[in-house]
C-alpha cells in the first residue's frame, strides 16, 4: 500500500503549478545568473583590450563601453536564467562597424545545447508535442513557457533539415577502416508499413566512432542493404577493412557485391545467442562458457581448437547447435588479423546495440504521433547526442597502420623487413 510519503513524492505532469517551491534551485540560479554575468564580462574586457589601439582622429577610444543588452532568459538545466549581456559601441562612423557577440551567450539563443538534447529524448520516451512544456515545467520549474508545442515543432523541423544534410555528408575527407551494421524494428509507427531501420556506424582513420547512416529499409534485405552501400560509396567511403555485423543473409550478400574486398567479422554476441537457443537450458551455462573460450582465446590456433571441442561435444546430442556454430567458423574468428588492441570492439555490433537501447524501449503513448520524417529526424538527433560520448577505439594509432595495409596476426604486428 502507497504511503502518504508515497504520494507526497508523486509529481503530476498535468498540473505543474504543485511542485513545491525549491529554495535550493532557485539558490543555484543566483548563483549561475552570476557565474554568467562573470564570464560574459570578461569576454567583453578581453574584447575591448584587443581593440585598444583603435583611436579617432581627435584621440579618443574608438571602441567603448555601451551598457547592456535588454534583458533576456535562457532555458538551462536548472530552469530559466535571466542574464543581461554587455554592449559594445564602434564609434567610427564606417559601413561594417565592429560590434561585439559573446560566444558563451550567442545571439537569440534562448535554450542551453544539453535542454535541446533532453527535447528529442522526452519524445522519443513518449511525451507528445503538446505536452513538452508540462514536462519540461515538471523538470525545470514552473516557467517553461519559452517552450511551447510551437517551439518543439520548429525544432522538430530543424532537426529534419539537419538529418538531410547528414544523409549527403561527403564521406571522402577520412578513411574508414571498420563499420558495424545492424537493423531494428523501433516502436515508433511511420506513415508506411512498419520498417527497419538500418544503421552503419564506421570507425574512422583517427580512431573515432561516428554514424555513416541511419535510414528506413524493408526488413534487412539485400536490396536494402546493397542501397545503402552503394549510397556510401557514391559519398566518397572507401572499402572498410572490415564490416562487423549479425547473421542477416541481406547484408553479407550486399557487401560482396559492393566491397568485395571487405572482410566479415560475424558478432560473438548474436551467435552466442542463437547457439544456445538450440540447447536446453540444462546445458545452457556450461556452453556458454565454452563459447567465451573460443572468442576470448589468445591466438587464432587456440580459438579453433576451442571451436572443434565444442562441435565434438555438442554434434551428437545437439547436431543443429554444433552446426549454427561450424558454418561460420572463418566468419567468426576474422578479428584476428587486426591489432589486438581493437579485438573488444570487432567481436559484436555492440555501439549499435547499445546506443538504440533506449529508442527501441520508447513507450507504445506515442505510437502514432510520428510520421515516417519526423521519426527518422528524431532517431537522428538522439543518435547524434550518444555520438558525442564516444570514445574512440583503444589505441587509435594503429588504425592507421591496418588502412595502410600492414598486415596482422593474432593481433600483433607483421614485420615485413624481418
Amino acid at each position: 500500500m502507497p504511503t502518504k510519503e508515497d504520494n507526497h513524492n508523486v509529481i503530476s505532469l498535468s498540473n505543474p503549478d504543485a511542485l513545491v517551491h525549491d529554495p535550493l534551485t532557485d539558490l543555484l540560479r543566483v548563483g549561475a545568473r552570476k557565474l554568467i554575468a562573470q564570464a560574459v564580462e570578461t569576454e567583453m574586457s578581453l574584447f575591448l583590450e584587443h581593440f585598444k589601439d583603435l583611436k579617432l582622429p581627435d584621440g579618443r577610444q574608438q571602441i567603448v563601453r555601451n551598457g547592456h543588452l535588454p534583458e533576456r532568459e535562457v532555458q538551462t538545466g536548472i530552469g530559466p536564467v535571466k542574464i543581461k549581456v554587455p554592449r559594445a559601441r564602434d564609434r567610427a562612423p564606417l559601413e561594417e562597424s565592429i560590434r561585439f557577440h559573446s560566444n558563451l551567450l550567442p545571439p537569440y539563443m534562448k535554450k542551453t545545447k544539453r535542454l535541446e538534447e533532453l527535447i528529442p529524448w522526452l519524445y522519443l520516451k513518449g511525451v507528445s508535442t503538446g505536452q513538452m512544456s508540462e514536462a519540461l515545467a515538471a523538470l525545470l520549474g514552473q516557467d517553461a513557457s519559452g517552450l511551447s508545442a510551437n517551439t518543439v515543432s520548429r525544432l522538430k523541423d530543424q532537426w529534419t533539415e539537419e538529418f538531410e544534410q547528414f544523409r549527403v555528408k561527403d564521406l571522402s575527407k577520412q578513411a574508414c577502416a571498420y563499420i558495424w551494421v545492424d537493423g531494428f524494428y523501433p516502436a515508433i509507427r511511420m506513415e508506411e508499413s512498419r520498417h527497419c531501420l538500418l544503421v552503419v556506424i564506421g570507425v574512422m582513420e583517427d580512431g573515432s566512432k561516428q554514424f555513416l547512416s541511419i535510414t528506413d529499409g524493408f526488413r534487412e534485405s539485400e536490396q536494402s542493404w546493397k542501397e545503402i552501400l552503394l549510397d556510401l560509396q557514391y559519398r566518397g567511403l572507401n572499402a572498410p577493412c572490415l564490416a562487423v555485423g549479425d547473421g542477416a543473409l541481406g547484408f553479407w550478400n550486399a557487401l560482396k557485391k559492393i566491397f568485395p574486398e571487405t572482410k566479415m567479422q560475424r558478432c560473438w554476441v548474436h551467435k552466442t545467442k542463437n547457439v544456445l537457443d538450440k540447447l536446453p537450458k540444462s546445458e545452457q551455462r556450461k556452453a556458454k562458457q565454452r563459447l567465451k573460450d573460443i572468442y576470448l582465446a589468445s591466438t587464432r590456433q587456440k580459438a579453433e581448437k576451442a571451436l572443434d571441442l565444442f562441435v565434438s561435444i555438442y554434434s551428437k546430442k545437439y547436431p543443429k547447435a554444433a552446426q549454427c556454430l561450424k558454418k561460420d567458423r572463418e566468419n567468426l574468428l576474422s578479428f584476428y588479423d587486426f591489432p589486438g588492441a581493437h579485438w573488444v570492439h570487432l567481436r559484436t555490433t555492440n555501439p549499435i546495440e547499445s546506443s538504440f537501447a533506449t529508442i527501441k524501449l520508447r513507450t507504445s503513448k506515442t505510437k502514432g504521433c510520428c510520421s515516417k520524417k519526423t521519426g527518422l529526424a528524431m532517431v537522428y538527433k538522439c543518435s547524434m547526442s550518444a555520438q558525442k560520448k564516444w570514445r574512440k577505439v583503444r589505441s587509435p594509432g594503429e588504425v592507421a597502420d591496418v588502412l595502410s595495409g600492414i598486415p596482422f596476426k593474432d593481433g600483433e604486428r607483421i614485420d615485413l623487413a624481418a
